[in-house]
């Protein structure tokens, strides 16, 4: 569904300022029930990465799966899209640093009995633990990047980090990676195998 991915830049351009009625319209055309707050892009990749393996079009089911661009923003949106604003059904998935951002985020749009979901470290955190550190270097062989690994690994600053952490930071370490890694990591997850935030949010959809 298309006029999802406008339904999302409309959003973003309202939450900067810009007006509102476009949202609104959209909003009651689609019609969007529920929005999943997230903080970037690589969220979403691996949240509509699940969706699919699960045989789910979330944007047919009227949800909007949404990057904020960061977890500070969360209480903004919030109150554009929840009971102060559109009046949707608010969820998210976010970073254990970053809890306290959303909760305070849902509390002041009166959103606060909403229910969203809180990885340990973050997302790539949770799905390495969760495939292991061996499988992921699997898939990063797979995907071309075993060199670049092996490059960064060997850096002064990585000496010192266990293998799960260099892993973690190496998915970090250029533009796009962790979006195309949110992805694959998710398509390689055995089904018993999905982290616990993850899971949920899914199963609250």
């Amino acid at each position: 569904m298309t006029d999802m991915g406008a339904f999302r830049e409309a959003v973003t351009a309202w939450a900067a300022g810009g007006p509102g009625d476009g949202v609104r319209e959209l909003a009651a055309r689609l019609p969007v029930r529920t929005v999943v707050l997230l903080e970037g892009p690589s969220d979403v990749a691996a949240v509509g990465a699940l969706a699919a393996r699960r045989g789910r079009d979330l944007a047919a089911e009227g949800v909007c799966v949404l990057a904020m661009g960061g977890a500070m923003s969360v209480a903004r949106y919030a109150r554009l899209l929840g009971p102060p604003g559109l009046g949707l059904r608010l969820t998210g998935l976010c970073d254990e640093a970053e809890r306290p951002f959303y909760a305070r985020g849902f509390e002041r749009a009166d959103a606060a009995r909403e229910e969203f979901f809180v990885c340990a470290a973050d997302l790539e955190d949770e799905l390495i633990r969760a495939l292991g550190v061996a499988r992921v270097e699997e898939l990063v062989t797979a995907e071309g990047d075993l060199r670049a690994l092996r490059t960064f690994a060997r850096q002064p600053a990585q000496r010192d980090r266990t293998a799960h952490q260099r892993m973690r930071r190496f998915l970090g370490t250029k533009k796009g990676r962790k979006i195309h890694y949110g992805r694959v990591l998710v398509e390689a997850l055995a089904p018993d195998r999905v982290p616990a935030p993850l899971d949920g949010l899914l199963a609250r959809l």
